[in-house]
C-alpha cells in the first residue's frame, strides 16, 4: 500500500517553538506519467492518445478562461479568472494584465474528501538543519542565475549564516569543468541572504562559463559541516570579439564540454558593440528546441524564435532597438544541448553576449 509521507519541521513563526507537518512528495508526475497510468488501467487508450487528449484539454481550458468563462469539472476542480489592483476612481483603467489578472484553480470538495478517505499517512524522521540556497541574482544586472565579474551576487534562502573569519563555514564558486574559489569579499552574511563580490575561477576554454555556488556552515562549535549547493548553474557573460570577421567562431550555450555545443559564426551589427542575451528553450510538450535573442531585462524586448530540429546553421533576428539586427549561430551538438537544457536548466538556458567588432 502506498502512503503519503510527511515529517515534522520547525515552525519559525511561533514562540515558544512549535512544529508543523510537511508533506514530502514521492515523485513529481506530468503528462507522460499520467497518460501511462491511464493506459495501464484502460487498454483501449494508448499513452500517446491519452497525452494528446490532455494537451488538447489544456488548450481548451486556456481558451475558455481567456473568453471570460468559469470552468467547473465536477468532482475535480474549478478554474476562473480573478482581478486585483487599486483603482483611485471608478473611471480608472485596469492595471496591466500581468499585474491584475490571475487564474485561480481550486480542487473540488468531493476530490478532497475522497483523497482523505483513502489516504494512509507515513511519518518520516526530522531532517538535520542545513543551509538552503533558494535563489541567486546579480544585483547590478538584476538578472537571476547570472555570475557577473563586475556585479554583486545575492544569494537568498534559509539558515545561510556563517562566519568566514572564524572558519565555521565558507561560500565557494566552482566551475563545472574545473576551478574552485573560496569567496572572501562579502557584504551581508545573514540567515536569509548573503551578498558578495564574486571571485570567479577560470576554466580551460572560454565557452566553459557554467559555475556552481555552495555555502557550508556549522551550527555549533562541534557540529558537522553542512553544505548546500544551489540547484541551478550560474553563467558568466561571454565575449564575442571580432564580430564581422569571416572566420568568427565563438562558443556559447555550453556546459563543461571540451567542445562548444553552439558557435556564433556571424550576423549583422550596426555600430561597434551590443550586449544582448540569447536563450534556448526546450518545449516539454512537443520536444522542440527554439532559440531567440533578448534584451537585458526580464520580460523585455525579444526577437522572433527560430526552431532548431538538428545540427546546422541558423539566423536569429534581432529585436526592436538593438544594434544587433541578426545573429548567425551554428549548432554542433543538438542532442547534447537538448539533454543539457532538460537535465540541468529545467527547459531554459540563457547566455549574455558582449558583441563587439574589435578584439
Amino acid at each position: 500500500m502506498m502512503t503519503i509521507q510527511w515529517r515534522p519541521e520547525v515552525n519559525p513563526l511561533t514562540t515558544p517553538q512549535s512544529y508543523r507537518p510537511l508533506h514530502v512528495p514521492r515523485a513529481i508526475f506530468g503528462y507522460d506519467e499520467l497518460a501511462a497510468r491511464i493506459a495501464a488501467k484502460n487498454p483501449v487508450y494508448s499513452e500517446g492518445l491519452g497525452k494528446g487528449y490532455m494537451l488538447a484539454m489544456r488548450e481548451e481550458i486556456k481558451a475558455m478562461l481567456a473568453e471570460g468563462n468559469q470552468l467547473t469539472l465536477e468532482g475535480l476542480l474549478t478554474a476562473h479568472i480573478s482581478l486585483s489592483g487599486r483603482l483611485d476612481s471608478p473611471d480608472d483603467p485596469l492595471p496591466p494584465l500581468d499585474e491584475s489578472l490571475q487564474v485561480r484553480i481550486y480542487p473540488s470538495k468531493r476530490l478532497v474528501d475522497e483523497v482523505r478517505q483513502v489516504a494512509h499517512m507515513e511519518r518520516l524522521p526530522m531532517t538535520e538543519k542545513a543551509p538552503v540556497i533558494s535563489s541567486a541574482e546579480d544585483t547590478v544586472l538584476k538578472l537571476d542565475n547570472v555570475l557577473n565579474p563586475a556585479g554583486l551576487l545575492r544569494l537568498t534562502g534559509a539558515d545561510l549564516l556563517f562566519d568566514p573569519e572564524t572558519g565555521n563555514g565558507e561560500c565557494v564558486i566552482e566551475g563545472t569543468r574545473s576551478g574552485r574559489a573560496v569567496q572572501t569579499r562579502f557584504g551581508t552574511i545573514a540567515n536569509s541572504a548573503v551578498m558578495l563580490m564574486p571571485d570567479i575561477p577560470s576554466q580551460p576554454d572560454p565557452w566553459n562559463n557554467e559555475y556552481r555556488v555552495s555555502i557550508s556552515t556549522r551550527y555549533s562549535e562541534r557540529g558537522s559541516l553542512r553544505t548546500s549547493t544551489y540547484r541551478r548553474p550560474l553563467r558568466t557573460p561571454l565575449a564575442v570579439a571580432g564580430f564581422g570577421h569571416p572566420h568568427l567562431q565563438v562558443g556559447i550555450l555550453t556546459d563543461k564540454a571540451a567542445a562548444p555545443h553552439v558557435l556564433v559564426t556571424g550576423g549583422n551589427l550596426t555600430g561597434n558593440s551590443a550586449r544582448v542575451r540569447i536563450q534556448a528553450v526546450l518545449n516539454a510538450q512537443d520536444g522542440q528546441l527554439r532559440l531567440n535573442l533578448m534584451d537585458m531585462k526580464e520580460d523585455g524586448s525579444a526577437g522572433n524564435a527560430v526552431t532548431v530540429a538538428d545540427n546546422g546553421t541558423f539566423t536569429l533576428p534581432g529585436f526592436a532597438g538593438s544594434p544587433l539586427t541578426a545573429l548567425e549561430v551554428t549548432v554542433n551538438s543538438y542532442a547534447v544541448l537538448k539533454e543539457m537544457i532538460r537535465k540541468d536548466y529545467s527547459g531554459r538556458v540563457v547566455d549574455i553576449l558582449d558583441v563587439r567588432t574589435g578584439n
